[in-house]
């Protein structure tokens, strides 16, 4: 995989894992994709006893830019609530189109029983970064330190500053930067409870729209 690195803070500057190859990005690529709104979500964390486990998060995304931020809202039934709480990190993974059962199997197991990374034949990866684990085979991953907790009500919103960004190197378009067709990610429909893939481009964003204003 490839870090994408957020220079927002010094302490990104450091060596990486060498398992991955790093490619540094200017400041815009990078935080532009921060600001990608992609889904399914996948969290990634630790139990207390350092077991790994995957969580599908359906209510999360992108929530500031500068840090770059990404929420997830979870129950505080479920066993991920637990793990970000106890060590304060977590990953999110970007489940795309050749993953589709793998990620839903991880939203309607839960870790308190299974060893999810084994059943989906996930292959189990440790962030240098930050204290939680992510699965491979996904083909972006954002790496988390958790930043802030908020209760709103049934679910608790877990907000992670964003620390690192790895991708599969064919993600990428010729452009060097990260490509949505190339990433196929999983876009969830709440009311039917369906799976759908990313569709063609349909007009270039903050474009389109200049010929209606007067």
């Amino acid at each position: 995989m490839v870090n994408i690195r957020l220079k927002a803070d010094a302490e990104l500057e450091r060596s990486f894992d060498e398992r991955s190859v790093s490619r540094e990005l200017p400041d815009t690529d990078s935080r532009k994709w921060s600001r990608s709104k992609l889904r399914k979500e996948i969290a990634g964390t630790y139990d207390q006893a350092g077991k790994p486990n995957l969580m599908n998060a359906a209510w999360g995304g992108i929530c500031c830019s500068q840090p770059p931020c990404v929420a997830v809202s979870l129950r505080k039934a479920t066993y991920s609530h637990g793990c970000i709480i106890e060590r304060k990190a977590f990953t999110v993974g970007i489940a795309c189109e050749g993953r589709v059962a793998e990620a839903d199997y991880v939203g309607i197991a839960s870790g308190r029983d299974a060893d999810k990374f084994a059943v989906a034949g996930l292959t189990h990866q440790r962030s240098g970064l930050v204290d939680a684990p992510y699965a491979e085979e996904f083909p972006v991953i954002l790496e988390c330190r958790l930043l802030h907790v908020i209760e709103i009500g049934l679910h608790t919103r877990f907000i992670g500053e964003i620390i690192d960004v790895k991708a599969d190197v064919d993600v990428f378009g010729d452009d060097g930067r990260l490509d949505i067709m190339k990433i196929q990610p999983l876009i969830y429909d709440t009311a039917r409870r369906g799976y759908h893939g990313a569709g063609p481009l349909l007009a270039e964003a903050f474009s389109v729209g200049k010929a209606l204003k007067s």
